[in-house]
């Protein structure tokens, strides 16, 4: 039974060191962005609904992906995702916005996926983050009672649950950062500027929209993209 036990152990040690390995350069990624309009996307701001953004929070600014963060809210993929690996670049601008414009408050954004497609649009929805803020690119948060597992035990199902990450890849503010988001077969993986920075395990969901936030600072995206595993 001992051997059997530790046979089981191996392979899925094998499996899990499988998927972290997957070479980039083999898969077939396709632009999430064509670099002119918010195709395939839909943008929500509470106060004013779903496509509704008069003062362009989310915007294209010179082929850029621009998020002013006047007011929270998020743009989301029309399209459900499982299996995926997610590559982006982005550089904080310059602007912050209440409640989070003083000058000791760090600047904040992420990029959340899992998002169930019937989930009512809300800040925020049921999901896994990855974080994107100053000093903390990388972290797990899981919203709405999503779980991982994570250092050998399943988090607590809350509203927000951190997970910190155990490696720093970040550059200073103002410079492009790389950021890499894997999740296969319950494997999930981030990487920040070729630094991998978490991982975590069998999440409580696993396919859904994603989605990309505007939380009250300036930033800009680019060579956002994404490959089908």
């Amino acid at each position: 039974m001992r051997l059997i036990f530790l046979f089981v152990c191996t392979c899925f040690s094998l499996q899990i060191s499988a998927q972290s390995q997957i070479d980039p350069k083999k898969l077939k990624f396709k632009p999430m962005f064509n670099g002119k309009n918010f195709k395939g996307w839909y943008s929500y701001l509470p106060t004013k609904g779903k496509n509704a953004d008069p003062d362009s929070v989310f915007n294209i600014k010179d082929g850029l992906i621009h998020i002013t963060g006047k007011e929270f809210g998020y743009i989301a993929t029309e399209k459900s995702y499982s299996n995926f690996y997610m590559r982006l670049e982005f550089r904080w601008g310059t602007k912050k916005w209440p409640p989070r414009d003083a000058d000791t408050t760090r600047r904040d954004n992420g990029i959340l996926f899992y998002v169930p497609v019937d989930a009512k649009d809300e800040v925020w929805q049921k999901s896994i983050e990855c974080q994107i803020q100053e000093g903390d690119v990388g972290d797990f948060w899981m919203i709405d009672s999503a779980t991982i597992e994570f250092d050998g035990a399943r988090t607590i199902p809350k509203d927000y649950q951190r997970a910190q990450k155990k490696k720093d890849g970040e550059k200073p503010t103002g410079e492009w950062n790389t950021v890499e988001i894997i999740s296969n077969r319950g494997n999930i993986i981030y990487i920040v500027n070729g630094v991998k920075v978490n991982e975590g395990t069998n999440p409580s969901i696993n396919s859904g929209r994603i989605i990309i936030q505007s939380e009250g600072a300036e930033i800009f995206y680019r060579k956002v993209e994404i490959a089908q595993l």
